[in-house]
């Protein structure tokens, strides 16, 4: 008999046990993804630490696919084998390759396979009841439009906001059902509002007009690396007459997560548990593991004492040129190269 987990139960089912495959299916962007993180971070708390990802799109190989699961890894390690198929759709020679995958499976190998969402003949298909019968297909059901405002609440809870009801109808109105854009959202006000309570008020001074340039983006190409953009918007920000300490704290807030990640990568500690225990969320964890691989621990916190130096620039009691101070912090953060600890 084929198992079949909801998205929302698949944290709670990861926790008891970890399944030798899954199939993660939807059409839902951002709910798919954090499954699919999901799955990954249970995998590597349980030893699973190679990841090997293959995508079937037109004209792809499915023997490589066997053959790469019956490689065995140089120093025994346990493999996460990630296959995605973008049409939902393997075709007769895939679905007998995944079939045969699916038998073969044992203690070191670990199968995640993403899909769109199936209809009732796909569902039905061989390949998908094998996974079933082995491990779990989780679905991934869209959040109706009534049930947004109390998804979004959740979430903003989440993340340490406390909102009124006037407040998270504001956020629901905006993003017109899309759940990227209200994750955007609600990371936004995050940044720009620091944990606590948030009214419709700060909805509407932190959002207003998302086409202009904002705190938020200017954090999303610092961590990403690209300098040239975060000091464009870096101009457009001072432009628009936003003041250096918002920004340098909204940057002081990723700089201190990604110190407390790197003492835990320089002592081999457990990234994923440091990830959890300071709520970010699956969407952002690329961009601060991307972030993370250029900066050492001690160039780090030199970034975050620059992020403080703004705002002892702004009261006067640091003979430089505030604008100058924040230009430096979000050039180093963007820019920086990797140097020994």
């Amino acid at each position: 008999m084929s198992v079949k987990i909801a998205a929302s139960q698949l944290t709670a089912s990861l926790k008891k046990n970890l399944l030798p495959c899954y199939l993660v299916t939807g059409d839902e962007p951002l709910l798919a993804q954090e499954a699919l993180d999901a799955v990954r971070a249970a995998a590597r708390e349980r030893g699973f630490t190679q990841r090997e990802v293959h995508v079937a799109e037109t004209g792809f190989d499915w023997r490589a696919l066997g053959a790469s699961a019956g490689n065995l890894s140089l120093f025994a390690e346990r493999r996460l084998l990630e296959l995605r198929l973008p049409t939902g759709k393997p075709g007769r020679d895939g679905s007998a390759a995944i079939v045969e995958l699916v038998e073969r499976l044992g203690d070191d190998l670990l199968l995640l396979v993403a899909a769109p969402r199936l209809d009732r003949q796909a569902s039905a298909a061989r390949w998908v009841e094998a996974l079933g019968q082995r491990g779990a297909v989780v679905t991934v059901q869209p959040v109706e439009l009534g049930a947004l405002p109390a998804w979004i609440e959740a979430r903003m809870r989440r993340a340490g906001l406390v909102p009124q009801a006037d407040a998270v109808a504001l956020v629901a109105d905006r993003v017109e059902g899309n759940l990227l854009a209200a994750d955007q959202e609600i990371e936004k006000l995050r940044l720009l509002l620091g944990e606590g309570p948030v009214t419709a008020a700060d909805v509407e001074r932190a959002v207003a007009d998302s086409s202009r340039y904002d705190v938020f983006k200017l954090v999303d190409a610092a961590l990403a690396g690209d300098a040239a953009r975060a000091l464009r918007i870096l101009s457009g920000l001072r432009a628009e007459g936003v003041e250096p300490p918002p920004i340098a704290g909204a940057l002081a807030r990723e700089l201190r997560v990604l110190a407390k990640l790197a003492h835990a990568a320089a002592s081999r500690g457990d990234l994923g548990a440091v990830l959890r225990r300071e709520r970010v969320w699956p969407s952002r964890e690329r961009q601060l593991r991307a972030a993370l691989a250029r900066h050492s621990v001690r160039r780090l916190h030199d970034l975050v004492k620059l992020a403080r130096a703004v705002d002892t620039a702004v009261r006067g009691r640091l003979d430089a040129d505030p604008w100058q101070v924040a230009t430096e912090l979000v050039y180093g953060l963007a820019a920086g190269s990797r140097k020994a600890n």
